[in-house]
């Protein structure tokens, strides 16, 4: 074990709120899932790993219902999801210095938490209706959010979808499910980019809690209405939350200030 148990204990209720709340909007929660992990473990491969893993279980299942429900049409995110896997891929594959990791992962971290809070601004959902774009602007979405997902080892949902509710591109429920299945091709290949570049390090017991409690929060996210709680004031206090943790990974892991 990497982790002493009492702290794995903390940990796992960590990642089961995080799953819960993320997945109820369609996302993996890959971004607060590194916060967590730069706390606990030094290890940047086995963050990156653990955290690409736990996506997957996550967003696997939200998939599932979003096509079951029919809120979510292939054809629809073929173009966005074919430039985003050769790059997520190759984002994977890069084997970057600690620093340099550490420094692009609290820069992530800090944009995702910005881009989070964007969405609780009334000015962002001001106007209901949907706009047309071309295409070439899906692909290029696509090949940008995918590398960046894949270097830092989070899905890019929490990225693409503040920026496709900005552009109205579709309703939100749509833009949810894409943000899951964006999520979900993502992680499989950074997943395998990993494997092929040698850095895919999973401590198994650490790994096994920590995605056993993500599948039971992240089926119940999806499955139940949160409408007891304010959608707005969730993603405020998290990207709150992800802001702190950002900042501090950006300054004392990345360019060693403290």
């Amino acid at each position: 074990m990497q982790i002493p148990i009492e702290q794995l204990i903390f940990l796992c209720l960590g990642f089961f709120i995080v799953a819960m709340l993320y997945s109820s909007v369609g996302f993996g929660g890959g971004s607060s899932y590194l916060a967590l992990l730069t706390l606990f473990l030094g290890s940047f491969f086995t963050i990156r790993s653990i955290a690409l893993i736990c996506n997957l279980v996550v967003v696997s299942g939200s998939t599932y219902l979003y096509f079951k429900n029919g809120h979510a049409k292939l054809k629809d995110f073929l173009t966005f999801i074919i430039s985003s896997i050769p790059l997520a891929f190759l984002g994977a594959s890069f084997r970057l210095k600690e620093e340099i990791f550490f420094i692009i992962l609290g820069i992530s971290l800090i944009l995702s938490a910005i881009f989070l809070a964007i969405q609780t601004f009334k000015w962002a959902k001001s106007v209901p209706e949907t706009k047309k774009y071309p295409n070439y602007l899906s692909y290029f979405l696509g090949a940008g959010i995918g590398f960046l997902s894949g270097l830092v080892g989070i899905g890019g949902g929490i990225f693409l979808a503040p920026i496709l509710n900005h552009l109205r591109w579709d309703k939100a429920i749509k833009i949810a499910a894409l943000a899951s299945f964006f999520i979900l091709v993502n992680s499989v290949s950074g997943l395998l980019g990993l494997v092929t570049s040698g850095s895919l390090s999973l401590p198994w017991f650490e790994t096994l809690c920590l995605a056993i409690v993500v599948l039971l929060g992240g089926q119940l996210g999806i499955r139940i209405s949160l409408k007891r709680f304010s959608a707005k004031g969730i993603k405020r206090v998290t990207a709150l939350l992800v802001m702190i943790v950002g900042v501090r990974v950006l300054l004392v892991n990345g360019l060693g200030v403290f």
